[in-house]
């Protein structure tokens, strides 16, 4: 479990200004409404008085009109300030909330790659859509309403103080009582709403997981370990909702008795008031109507700090993800990539993803522009981390990856992706049509150009088969086509992207060796002009590479080309027969299984 972290209250109300102080002219507008209402609905409890003391008890019906006209006007006046508080603050606060969605998602979509390798998306996803409904209550009505409140509250309690300040003062004794109470309550409340994001972001990334991989979790009928492992995660969420709930009940339930204290004193000082003439009866029914006027905006201030409490939870937990550096920090003091020949050099690179456990141990190596360069060796070797490396997904602990003598480091990171392209072992696919999938590296193509790519991919004869064709809508990840077409499609992609670096992660790994014969073409057509590597699982795919490298423990064991290194006898030459013997026995006994623990080097 993640350490918690103590919310700065000073910290986030710097953040919450700036919301504020973004939308303040909304915001102003909100008030001075809210301010409008709030006065108008005054109108009623003091003509009250009126209605008593000089129609009533004096019999002057003339006053009967301009009462019930003052009245029925302040109605329609609070009528009208409410729709319109809607509508100036109910908008103001959906676009804030869309614009810190969208400042937010396009901070974590810059975040580092072994950032998205610790964190569950389903926290990532409660951060952008969960945590930024909270700033409703900040540019919403929420803080107009409390600020509202406490406008309404204060005029009352002017005009309380003058018709009987005795009353007044062991009322307000009381609500002094109360306010200590709801400070403390919001002490022990703030935790728990901090908490619940972060429980609520763990439910809601492992339910995820656990629907996107719902194959494999019926594959092995572990339906009821899913249960068990979200049941947890709800009883948890179950738990500090019922902590919130009884303190929020609490605090409500104590309003209630403080209403009744304040009853008791009307009684007794406001009917001894009366009793000795020092009050009227109007005096009091006004009385009465202004202090339930006072106390209810106190007591919906426990509900309204509640919710701007829940906001500043929110936007803490925001506040500490956008302070995460993201891969494009300090790009603009970096050198421009205006032109890409694409000639990388690794020299003496080393790297780990935890300290005391090095991936790769002082790597060089040089691919000049248009070159193939292949990586083989055993599975956790390295292979796919020296990539990593390429891409720029990770950074060297020590030595230089150089891009046409430049050190990667140093140049923008925007400009140098443009020139990569990439066909990874596990291809991702969006839940779009085939041609937007395609064209996804290069938005711009025509329907000509997409058609091309995947020909070259040998992928437009089984989208033709589909009754809409480019326009099919392949699923979420492309689970509506197979494993080797999702493959192809990668390809096609980019080929479309038409980069001057070319990453294959086991690019034909999916394919039956009919398809990979097909597509081995297309492929060659592609690598060539770009500098390539590749990841091969079959070791018959690299024959042309330029040069092979052959990777065991983090460091570069043997290279040269396929001649070269067959000629050696060394490690190459070990992974090649053995991997021939097992294509013998493939072809020799098909239907026979390979014996456990005997597979060709994996990529």
């Amino acid at each position: 479990m993640p350490e918690k972290t103590k919310l700065d209250p000073s910290r986030v109300w710097k953040e919450a200004r700036a919301i504020i102080w973004r939308y303040r002219s909304r915001v102003a507008l909100g008030l001075v409404v809210m301010v409008i209402g709030r006065l108008a609905g005054l109108v009623a409890p003091t003509s009250s008085k009126f209605l008593i003391d000089e129609v009533v008890a004096l019999g002057r019906t003339e006053l009967l009109m301009p009462l019930a006209l003052a009245v029925g006007v302040a109605a329609l006046v609070q009528g009208g300030s409410t729709f319109a508080l809607s509508q100036i603050l109910g908008v103001t606060a959906q676009r804030a909330i869309t614009e810190m969605r969208k400042t937010v998602q396009a901070h974590v979509a810059r975040l580092p790659v072994n950032y998205f390798d610790s964190t569950k998306s389903g926290v990532l996803i409660s951060r952008v859509m969960t945590d930024a409904e909270g700033i409703r209550n900040l540019v919403g009505t929420g803080l107009v309403q409390l600020t509202g409140g406490i406008v309404t509250s204060a005029v009352c309690f002017a005009i309380l103080l003058y018709i009987n300040w005795a009353l007044t003062v062991f009322t307000m004794s009381v609500l002094l009582v109360f306010g200590g109470a709801m400070a403390f309550a919001f002490r022990r409340l703030r935790p728990l709403f901090r908490e619940r994001g972060r429980i609520n972001a763990e439910v809601t990334g492992r339910l995820g997981e656990s629907i996107s991989g719902v194959r494999i979790v019926k594959a092995y009928s572990s339906e009821r370990k899913e249960d068990l492992v979200f049941a947890k995660g709800a009883h948890r969420l179950l738990r500090n909702v019922a902590k919130a709930v009884t303190g929020v009940s609490a605090v409500t339930s104590f309003s209630s008795v403080i209403v009744g204290l304040i009853s008791v004193l009307m009684i007794l000082v406001g009917g001894a008031a009366i009793v000795d003439g020092s009050m009227s009866l109007g005096d009091f029914v006004m009385y009465l109507f202004l202090t339930g006027m006072m106390v209810g905006p106190l007591v919906q201030m426990a509900s309204i700090g509640t919710q701007i409490t829940d906001a500043f939870a929110g936007l803490d937990r925001i506040r500490e993800l956008r302070s995460m550096a993201t891969e494009a920090d300090g790009d603009a003091a970096k050198e421009r990539l205006r032109r890409m020949e694409g000639h990388i050099a690794f020299e003496n690179v080393s790297f780990a993803y935890d300290a005391d456990v090095p991936v790769l141990r002082d790597v060089s190596l040089d691919a000049p522009p248009g070159s193939t360069t292949a990586l083989v060796g055993s599975s956790g070797s390295g292979k796919s981390t020296l990539v990593s490396l390429v891409l720029s997904f990770n950074a060297p602990d020590t030595g230089r990856v150089l891009v046409d003598g430049h050190d990667l480091a140093g140049i923008r990171l925007g400009d140098y992706r443009r020139h990569v392209g990439v066909v990874l072992q596990d291809n991702f696919l969006f839940d779009d049509t085939i041609e937007y999938n395609i064209r996804y590296g290069r938005s711009n193509a025509s329907r000509e150009e997409v058609r091309r790519a995947a020909a070259l991919a040998n992928c437009h004869e089984f989208i033709t088969g589909f009754p809409d064709g480019y326009d099919t809508i392949i699923g979420e990840r492309g689970v509506k086509v197979s494993g080797g077409q999702r493959q192809r499609l990668a390809i096609a992609r980019a080929i479309l992207a038409d980069p001057r670096i070319l990453i294959l992660d086991e690019a034909t790994s999916s394919l039956d060796s009919e398809s990979e014969a097909q597509i081995q073409e297309g492929l060659q057509a592609l690598r060539r002009g770009r500098t390539t590597f590749v990841i091969a699982h079959r070791l018959s795919t690299i024959r042309s590479a330029d040069q092979i490298l052959v990777v065991e423990e983090g460091r570069v064991v043997e290279r040269g080309t396929h001649d070269e290194l067959m000629a050696k006898r060394g490690r190459y030459r070990e992974l090649h027969d053995r991997q021939y013997r097992i294509e013998m026995n493939r072809f020799v006994n098909p239907g026979e299984e390979l014996t456990p623990g005997v597979a060709g080097p994996e990529g």
